[in-house]
């Protein structure tokens, strides 16, 4: 026999139930609310019956504690334990997902012979460089099941039944709520929405200043609700016309948010918008498509030229260093003898500045007066000659 629960117990499982995160789904035709028990443990440890009063000691410790506490609630019926049992696919819908995926790998090979007939129209180092890129695709391609496309990522649908053994466990294991009080919350909201009922019951009962009041503000309101009303079918009128003026290539919007899903200020902002959608506008698609792989194919050109021009200076870096070694040594060389024939003048030129007496100056310049007279007397005789 399971007993009533008790203060502590209900304010336990009320905490439980309105912090722990829950998920909903269906368990046996009916929507149901579940948690995970690591998280209902780790949530009850966090919460204040886990810190310790003064003269008192806390409720929760460790993990264990938690979960011998848990098993107390299950017994007493505020939630119990379930089974995940995922939902397989029937054989109609696996046949649909490989025709679909067929289709789309034929589509994927149309695609690429398409691309191969427009690349025989381009140069051939353009080509060298796809077959590259193609090359680099196939191989990171090589990792995946070949043949098969690219799935979306989409969750398991799964369902609940009831588990046999009903034991709380700490782990991945799934309990389904049975215990559900009565927010605050929707309590208050209810209280105010029945005074509200019936205080407009009570309209005739009013006073004079405020009946008026509110049938101001209720036609104010039903005015701008019939603005609204007539701004979106006068929108789409709008576009009509001009849709039917210029056959279908001007497409224009006034107001396009106002009857979109978001909030009140962004449902007017912004205020028009306009698309162009003729021939034109195809070529300039094509035109942009065309200039960016242009775009491409001259950055991966720069890019190789940019890399042989690094290769040759490299190249050249590596010659100047053999010439410059050979160089510096003819310099080295030079350089030695030029030193070699400095030395050998000055050891030639070493007498002119050994010391020199007085008599030896004296004797020299006698001799350089001698030497003078004679060439005068020499200049002499031929002019008397000549006389």
């Amino acid at each position: 026999e399971v007993g009533e629960p008790f203060k502590e117990e209900k304010a336990v499982a009320k905490y439980l139930r309105f912090n722990c995160p829950t998920k909903s789904t269906n368990m046996m035709g009916h929507r149901v609310d579940y948690f995970i028990a690591s998280k209902a443990v780790d949530c009850l440890l966090d919460s204040k019956w886990a810190k310790a009063k003064k003269g008192e000691e806390a409720l929760f410790t460790t993990r264990e504690s938690v979960v011998d506490y848990c098993n107390r609630l299950l017994k007493k019926q505020f939630f119990h334990r379930a089974l995940k049992v995922m939902k397989m696919k029937p054989d109609k819908d696996m046949k649909k997902e490989k025709e679909k995926g067929k289709a789309e790998s034929g589509k994927e090979e149309e695609k690429k012979s398409k691309k191969e007939s427009g690349k025989d129209e381009k140069t051939k180092k353009e080509k060298e460089k796809e077959k590259k890129k193609d090359g680099e695709k196939e191989e990171c391609k090589k990792d995946e099941i070949p043949g098969t496309p690219k799935k979306k990522e989409t969750k398991r649908k799964f369902k609940l039944e009831p588990h046999e053994d009903q034991v709380f466990l700490d782990g991945n294991e799934v309990y389904v709520w049975i215990y559900d009080p009565v927010h605050f919350k929707t309590f208050a909201m209810g209280l105010v929405l029945v005074i509200a009922v019936i205080a407009a019951t009570l309209f005739p009962l009013w006073p004079a200043e405020m009946r008026v009041g509110v049938y101001y503000l209720s036609v104010g309101a039903g005015c701008f609700v019939a603005s609204i009303l007539l701004l979106a079918v006068a929108r789409c009128i709008l576009f009509l016309i001009i849709w039917l003026i210029t056959g279908g290539r001007h497409h224009f919007w006034f107001l396009p948010n106002l009857t979109a899903d978001v909030g009140f200020i962004d449902s007017f902002r912004p205020l028009y918008t306009h698309e162009y959608k003729g021939p034109k506008a195809d070529l300039k698609k094509e035109e942009k498509s065309e200039s960016k792989k242009q775009q491409k194919y001259d950055s991966e050109e720069k890019s190789d030229s940019e890399k042989k021009e690094d290769d040759g200076k490299t190249e050249a870096t590596r010659n100047l260093g053999t010439d410059g070694s050979g160089g510096e040594r003819h310099s080295d060389t030079d350089s030695d003898r030029r030193e070699d024939d400095r030395s050998q003048h000055s050891s030639g030129n070493g007498n002119d500045f050994e010391m020199i007496t007085k008599e030896e100056l004296e004797q020299q310049t006698d001799e350089g007066d001698c030497e003078e007279e004679e060439e005068e007397d020499t200049e002499s005789r031929p002019s008397h000659e000549k006389s």
